[in-house]
């Protein structure tokens, strides 16, 4: 028996059309971080505070808009630390128009999906499980959302005793972990720059594509 913390986040945006890089994805991504303490998130913590010594005041680490040299530092520490990651990758080209028409039943969907698949591998019956996800996307429905990843962990965790917080990544550290291990799994598939997630490959238990083998898209996979 013991406390099993699992943060989440994800990448890409809930817009269905062409993808247009930066701003239109062709994929949405969800990914979360397991680990049995949150070491890594101390350690990151120190990492801050190091830059602030050195002149770098940061509010916190998100890497789609940290700086290169900044990204550099985080990837180092995350490819020494230890911890479980697992994404799972939606082709927004081939989602099925009723789910293309309500952006929440799309994200619980894809919550779903990922977490039936993760949970049963990462927590036990007797186990605790701690589940933290990122506030930040569609924030007039930011209620909606939390009761839509709350019912997916209650419908599959496979222990009795579970809890779900949402908190906005600059204000968990952890959440940050997962921010940049998701970053560097859609820049992957985006951008086809492997860079950054071959640098934490060895973290990265699953990389799930649900829609992977479905050969109908509703439009077309590029502008």
């Amino acid at each position: 028996m013991g406390r099993v913390y699992v943060f989440g986040d994800e990448a890409g945006d809930f817009v269905f059309k062409p993808p247009d890089p930066p701003s239109i994805s062709r994929y949405f991504v969800i990914g979360t971080v397991t680990m049995g303490d949150c070491k890594v998130g101390d350690e990151l913590l120190d990492l801050r505070r190091e830059l602030a010594w050195n002149g770098l005041v940061l509010d916190g680490f998100h890497a789609t808009s940290d700086k290169q040299r900044v990204r550099d530092r985080v990837f180092d520490l995350l490819a020494s630390a230890s911890f479980r990651f697992d994404a799972t990758v939606l082709d927004k080209t081939k989602t099925r128009p009723y789910l293309q028409q309500d952006p929440l039943r799309f994200y619980k969907t894809a919550w779903y999906l990922h977490f039936k698949y993760v949970a049963p591998r990462v927590a036990r019956s007797l186990d605790e499980l701690m589940v933290v996800a990122s506030s930040l996307r569609i924030k007039r429905q930011k209620q909606a959302i939390h009761r839509a990843v709350r019912d997916v962990v209650s419908q599959v965790s496979p222990t009795a005793v579970f809890q779900t917080a949402f908190s906005p990544a600059a204000c968990d550290p952890c959440l940050q972990v997962a921010d940049y291990m998701t970053w560097a799994v859609q820049r992957k598939f985006e951008r086809a720059d492997r860079r950054s997630y071959d640098l934490v490959a060895h973290n990265i238990s699953s990389v799930y594509q649900p829609f992977g083998m479905s050969s109908e898209s509703y439009y077309a996979a590029a502008a």
